[in-house]
This record gives C-alpha cells, structure tokens and sequence, in this order.
C-alpha cells in the first residue's frame, strides 16, 4: 500500500465545477467548487449549453486553487481522477478534456470515474484538512452496506458487499428524484433547486390536505416519480379551476400562498 498518495479529483457532470485534492483515499486536503445555481434559477432548471459554457471558464481556475488550499504543486500530486460519465455530455466534456491536457502536460495517470459509484465513495472520506470546512462521516462505512443513491438525475438502491463488489437491487423507472422535486417547484412558482424551496414551503403547509399517490411497482425495491409530479400539476390546476389543458408555466401567476 502506497501512503500518502495525492489524487486530484475533478467534476463537471452537471451544474458545479469541483476539484478536490485527496490523500490516500480518505483525507480530504482541499474541495472547490463554483455552482451555477444563480445563473439556472431564471430558468427553473439546469440548461445544457449554459452550464458547458460556464465549466470553461471556471474549470482552470477550480483547479489551481484546489492545489493552493492542498498546499499542493504538480509534484506532489500522484495521478487525476475525472468524472466521465453520467451526466450532460457538454458539461463532461469540458472536465474531461481539462484533466486529460493536464495528465499529459504533467505525465500524470489519468482515472476515469463514475460519478454515480462516486456518490456512494464519498462516505469513505473521513477526515479533512483545514481549509475544507466541511461535515464528513466519523468514520468509514463497514460492508456489506446498502447506499441509497438519490439526486437530480439519479435514484438508485445498491448493495455493497466489497469494494468494486455490489449489485444495483433496483432504480427508477422514470425520472429521479431530484428532478421531480425542480419540476414541481416549476410548477408552483417556487426557487430552484426545488428540493430545499419544497422543504421550506412544506414547514407553512398542511400536510393532510392533498391525498398525493404513492407508486406501487412490480419490484417493491424500485422507484417511480412521474405519477407524482403528474398529480401535484392536476392538483394545482385543480386549486385555480383550471382543467389538464391548462399551461403549467401559467400556474404561478394563480397560486397563492395559504
């Protein structure tokens, strides 16, 4: 086992440009990251170009001062590690092409990575330098474990019984979570992302009012959301005496706060 390897990790699936540098798989020395949340609020959701657009220009700047708070120089670093896929192919372009120029131009080994197992390594991180700031697990997970895999694009149950041994139990069957919350946020006129704007709205609300359906599979380890987001949006357009015809981008301007 080689100690105190450094990889600089890099991420642009979605939305955010992130670098990190970690040593030896559970130390976190530094952890950078640019969100576009504000410039994809005016939309209601995350637009393909613009977030490609915006990894240009922050991507080179991510990871210079991911090696700054590292206190890190290229030699010291020991191989990069990049986001390949899922994800939106503009936005993984951008962060590909960025650690394969470096891995050449510093002779560095290049890893391709998934960034959904990703999700799931991240547990392992347990400690942190002090410029990261950030909560991280007390320790590491013990296996077998079962990682619930939720988020924007992505809503998955998986069991671990190694490292690199698991098997995906089962997924949604439409669309993740994380989308479902960003659309019926959409619909009822509220910020994006959805999720923490539903989740301060919902402590004002009545929590018996709507009878909202909950999906039954053919799998019971399964998830579907479709459905959901179908009835919040009949729901609303219920609410201001409106049929299904009715636009759902119209509905804000109709709802009120009760």
């Amino acid at each position: 086992i080689i100690s105190n390897m450094k990889i600089l990790g890099i991420e642009s699936s979605c939305d955010e440009t992130a670098a990190s540098v970690v040593e030896d798989g559970f130390r976190l020395l530094s952890n950078v990251v640019v969100s576009q949340i504000d410039i994809h609020s005016h939309y209601g959701g995350v637009v393909p170009e613009i977030a490609a657009r915006s990894h240009i220009e922050a991507i080179n700047p991510v990871i210079e001062e991911a090696l700054a708070k590292a206190s890190c120089t290229w030699d010291d670093i020991d191989a990069i590690a990049v986001t390949y896929a899922p994800g939106l192919i503009g936005s993984l372009l951008v962060g590909s092409l960025a650690a394969r120029t470096l891995a050449i131009i510093h002779n560095k080994p290049l890893y391709p990575i998934h960034h959904v197992e990703a999700h799931v390594y991240a547990n392992f991180v347990s400690q942190q330098g002090d410029s990261t700031g950030l909560a991280l697990p007390s320790k590491q997970p013990d296996f077998p474990m079962l990682a619930l895999i939720v988020s924007g694009c992505h809503s998955q149950l998986a069991l671990f019984q190694d490292h690199g041994d698991y098997k995906l139990l089962d997924q949604t069957q439409d669309d993740a979570v994380g989308e479902a919350y960003d659309k019926v946020a959409k619909i009822l006129g509220l910020s994006y992302p959805g999720g923490p704007s539903i989740a301060k709205a919902a402590l004002e609300g009545d929590p018996l009012k709507y009878r909202l359906p909950k999906a039954k599979m053919q799998n019971p380890y399964d998830f579907s959301f479709s459905g959901l987001k179908t009835d919040v949006l009949r729901a609303a357009q219920h609410e201001v005496g409106k049929d299904f015809t009715f636009p759902s981008h119209e509905l804000p301007g109709l709802l009120t706060t009760l």
